[in-house]
């Protein structure tokens, strides 16, 4: 809960050469700089905007200090050093004429992410930075309204459970940058890419997970291709308690009737024991043929980690969420529940925290494939799931102490 919250300053990104900052005692306008890597700004203007500060430690490093977050930038390299570890960057801060340019996405996404006194509205492309902060609570934006698609059945609203401390939920959009997943609907010319829809659907949970008053880091938050691997341990240096990976089904173009195929399903990592579940496991695998680096031989060790997960209790965890989350949707979703499923997600591989990987419909499937891709049907989909993991969550701190707790969920 916020403790009389003070705005500070609005940042809207009204168009790609400028930036609008609406400021404590004045209103200004600051020029996008152009970099080969895209758009940024200057660090030491539009910083003290927002009541942060940029210093240089070294030459070519410099320490950047925002509302609730501090972290290190060397110039030239696409990572930032938070306490938690290294964040990836979209683009590289760079040092041009003496000052140090920003690129967007740390206003928009890096420091939101990690801080907890702003808050970036997609939407409406704000940055919104607060004072006067309690308990280490991240002001949130409003909860959207109830938006059901047609023939989904009604449920009364609830409350968020109450939670021993601040949580993380790692939110993963799969695919991305030049691997688009799945592709459809079938029998019509191709309209609908999974990178697209799980990257929107993604966002749109962030915002339904903040409104619930927890901490949200997405694995990434444009169209960029992250390696699977890299995403559990992104979610990992984070110390997240949860890892939710958004995906797009796809029907077999082998079985009787594949454009009818409907319907949600959601996973958690395990041996797959039919053959439809290593069907799915196989189609999201498939990225690594665009990934340049590492060895996705290496870095899965499913058997290793299976072992690991059963002696920590892991798969439970992954599985109790799995089915709460499908709970959720089979409340909202029109498409038939497939159940909960189990199979080798190399994604899921190397996120040491309850995971799960949800495939929110067919993609194939004309019908569906206008639902996932619809504002209503994404924003439906975004609060079943973010009920889902609060539940999960609550009924986590009741079960290992009776009562709330600041364990964390075994990692």
């Amino acid at each position: 809960m916020i403790a009389a919250p003070l705005f500070v300053a609005v940042v809207s990104l009204f168009a790609q050469d400028s930036v609008h900052v609406r400021g404590i005692t004045r209103d200004t306008t600051l020029a996008v700089v152009s970099t080969p890597a895209g758009g940024a700004l200057r660090a030491d203007v539009v910083l003290p905007l927002i009541g942060g500060s940029v210093s240089s430690t070294k030459p070519g490093r410099w320490k950047i200090d925002a509302p609730g977050v501090s972290f290190t930038l060397v110039d030239g390299v696409p990572f930032a050093t938070t306490d938690a570890g290294p964040v990836p960057l979209a683009a590289a801060p760079i040092l041009r004429n003496g000052a140090l340019l920003l690129p967007l996405q740390i206003l928009a996404d890096l420091v939101p992410r990690i801080g907890n006194r702003i808050v970036w509205d997609a939407d409406t492309r704000e940055l919104r930075a607060f004072r006067n902060v309690a308990n280490n609570t991240a002001a949130a934006p409003s909860r959207a309204p109830d938006v059901r698609p047609p023939g989904a059945r009604a449920t009364p609203a609830a409350a968020s459970p109450a939670l021993s401390r601040r949580r993380l939920i790692v939110v993963d959009a799969g695919h991305g940058g030049v691997d688009p997943g799945m592709h459809g609907p079938i029998g019509q010319r191709t309209s609908l890419y999974e990178k697209d829809i799980t990257l929107d659907v993604a966002k749109k949970l962030q915002r339904e997970l903040m409104s619930r008053g927890v901490n949200v880091l997405m694995t990434r938050s444009s169209d960029t291709l992250i390696a699977l691997g890299d995403r559990g341990k992104i979610a990992n240096a984070a110390k997240g308690d949860l890892f939710i990976s958004i995906h797009v089904n796809a029907a077999n173009l082998g079985w009787k009737d594949p454009g009818g195929a409907r319907g949600f399903e959601t996973y958690f990592l395990a041996e797959a024991k039919t053959e439809d579940e290593r069907r799915v496991a196989k189609m999201e695998n498939e990225v690594v043929r665009f990934e340049t680096s590492g060895d996705p031989s290496q870095e899965s060790g499913l058997g290793f980690i299976l072992k690991d997960m059963a002696q920590n209790e892991q798969l439970r965890e992954s599985s109790d969420l799995a089915e709460t989350i499908q709970g959720r949707l089979r409340k909202i979703h029109p498409g038939p529940s497939r159940g909960v499923k189990q199979a080798g997600f190399m994604v899921l591989v190397t996120a040491f925290m309850p995971s799960v990987l949800v495939e929110i419909g067919f993609g194939t499937n004309p019908a569906e494939a206008a639902y996932i891709s619809g504002d209503a049907g994404q924003r439906a989909i975004a609060s079943a799931v973010a009920d889902g993991a609060m539940e999960y969550l609550s009924r986590y701190e009741r079960r290992v102490t009776g009562t709330s707790s600041t364990q964390e969920p075994r990692k």
